[in-house]
């Protein structure tokens, strides 16, 4: 981890008693923060983006300006509503993570004309945003592929499980992923050839690899384990699980211990969710990619005050490097996590 964001969490969890940003995690977009100049938009309630609003009460700390949080509970309706209170109110600058990029990007634009848009997590490159801040989400999908790898060491089957495939970064982590199981060149981030959302059975010549399917659940957690549990039944040789939104490894994970082939089937995954972590610690999962989203949240602001203040981005792709976490690091990265979700939970 950076040696500043390092310096700056000290700082911030040493703060007693602070008050930060105001968090609202409702489809209204009706949070009432008079101070706040920006504000930061999810693309819906989960756990990482608490840890991702824990850097933004560090930014909002250390650079002296009030930045609002919502979290839309219904996807891209509630996104948009929210979006456009901000603007009614005046709001000077937006981090959003969009949940459907290309549908969204006329809105976009229109957010863009009226306020210093920027896009967090998910990116819209087809809009007028100002920059994107980060990771690039085809390596990540790469870094996953080689975790495959080495709980795989002598290949086997494999299933990919995903919220949905609308979201940019979701397609380039399922890309990368399949481009590093299948021994493929590795592609730039901006020009990215995605092989086909019902592609089955994917393999290739000198790979012991085959990726059977990819499983949507549009965010329905309960249909994301039952995606897990049809699989198990339906592909009788799979080796090999893997999550590509926070949720989805839990579900696996879930799904495995109940059909009784816990170590059986191996598990990797995206993000931090805390049965993930805990199924590294045991050695019921292999491994995990980490975003750390705390860094999302201290970057957007830090970004927005930049531009509020006349300082341009300097490029359109401000890149947060991921992190590999597995058995050997799980200890220092789960104190660290723990950390992050307390100061994300202060009001």
């Amino acid at each position: 981890m950076k040696t500043r964001s390092l310096i700056v969490i000290t700082c911030a969890l040493s703060l007693v008693g602070w008050l930060g940003c105001s968090k609202n995690p409702d489809s209204e977009g009706d949070n009432d923060s008079s101070e706040a100049r920006i504000a930061y938009v999810t693309n819906g309630v989960d756990p990482f983006w608490d840890l991702c609003a824990a850097g933004v009460r560090i930014a909002e700390k250390e650079f002296g300006i009030g930045c609002e949080v919502h979290m839309p509970t219904k996807g891209v309706v509630d996104q948009k509503r929210i979006m456009e209170g901000l603007l009614a109110k005046g709001i000077e600058g937006i981090a959003v993570s969009p949940v459907d990029a290309e549908n969204q990007t006329p809105f976009l634009n229109e957010v863009a004309a009226n306020s210093k848009l920027i896009t967090q997590d998910a990116d819209a490159p087809k809009s007028k945003r100002l920059v994107y801040i980060g990771t690039n989400n085809y390596k990540a999908g790469r870094a996953l592929g080689k975790l495959v790898k080495e709980a795989l060491p002598e290949g086997g089957e494999v299933i990919i499980f995903v919220g949905r495939l609308e979201q940019l970064n979701a397609r380039q982590r399922r890309q990368g992923v399949i481009d590093e199981l299948l021994e493929k060149p590795e592609q730039e981030l901006g020009a990215v050839k995605f092989d086909a959302v019902d592609a089955k059975n994917l393999t290739a010549e000198g790979s012991k690899y085959t990726i059977l399917d990819t499983r949507t659940d549009n965010f329905d957690k309960a249909k994301a384990k039952s995606n897990a549990e049809d699989a198990i039944t339906k592909y009788e040789n799979v080796k090999c699980m893997v999550g590509l939104f926070a949720y989805n490894p839990p579900a696996c994970i879930d799904a495995i211990k109940e059909a009784n082939k816990a170590g059986e089937i191996k598990v990797c995954g995206f993000d931090e969710q805390d049965a993930l972590l805990q199924a590294i610690k045991d050695g019921n999962a292999h491994g995990t990619i980490s975003q750390q989203p705390w860094e999302y949240g201290y970057e957007s602001v830090k970004m927005l005050k930049n531009i509020l203040d006349g300082k341009q981005p300097e490029t359109a792709f401000h890149e947060v490097p991921f992190l590999v976490v597995t058995k050997d690091n799980i200890d220092e990265f789960w104190a660290k996590k723990k950390e992050m979700a307390e100061l994300g939970k202060q009001d």
